[in-house]
């Protein structure tokens, strides 16, 4: 990956609008042409940053999304910030559309009916093998009437093997996490278990028994 200066990125920075930052600086910024820029603050040690630099798991991620149908935004660029550090960042072309938690916001009676197509695209993302561990509302986007799309998704991982059921219970424990930290109530998690199992019961042989 190329590398890009310290210059350059504080004039993205000034020229754009800060969407979301952290202690440690901004991690996404809206740049003037529109697009966004991501950067990756990661924990890991530099040396292992290095070997896998974030934005380019980042960058594979989204083409492994592509390849699949889904929607997900499109990386234009991924580059080192401070390599030394393991600190990298990508350009991409935003995701159109609204995030369900935005949905959850606006209009809850909207998200309730929109309860089991988002149950069959979870069920989707388990045929595919595709477990996204911190999947949950303000991660998937709402594209179209009946297509749903992803975003942030680092952690995605392709398995090898067809998920397990331990594999689907921990992604709804995870969602049933995000809504207590975000303190909340009004969203029906129960129901979307409910409309995952009954649109699985009939393929279950996609997703093996323990």
């Amino acid at each position: 990956m190329r590398s890009v200066s310290a210059e350059e990125l504080q004039r993205w920075i000034a020229g754009g609008q800060v969407l979301e930052r952290d202690a440690r600086g901004p991690k996404v910024v809206c740049l003037s042409d529109g697009r966004f820029l991501k950067i990756f603050h990661t924990r890991k040690a530099a040396p292992l940053a290095r070997l896998m630099p974030p934005a380019q798991r980042f960058a594979r991620n989204a083409e492994l999304l592509h390849r699949h149908g889904i929607a997900a935004p499109q990386v234009t660029d991924k580059f080192w910030l401070d390599r030394s550090k393991g600190l990298s960042a990508c350009l991409y072309l935003p995701l159109a559309g609204q995030s369900l938690e935005q949905i959850l916001r606006d209009d809850p009676g909207l998200l309730e009916q929109l309860l089991p197509k988002l149950s069959r695209f979870i069920a989707e993302l388990h045929a595919k093998r595709l477990y996204f561990r911190s999947l949950h509302l303000g991660n998937i986007i709402k594209v179209d009437e009946n297509h749903f799309g992803l975003i942030d998704f680092l952690d995605l991982r392709q398995k090898t093997l067809p998920l397990t059921r331990w594999h689907v219970r921990r992604n709804f424990r995870h969602l049933e996490n995000y809504l207590r930290r975000r303190k909340i109530t009004h969203f029906s998690i129960k129901t979307l278990e409910k409309h995952y199992w009954n649109h699985t019961k009939d393929s279950l042989s996609q997703v093996r028994h323990d």
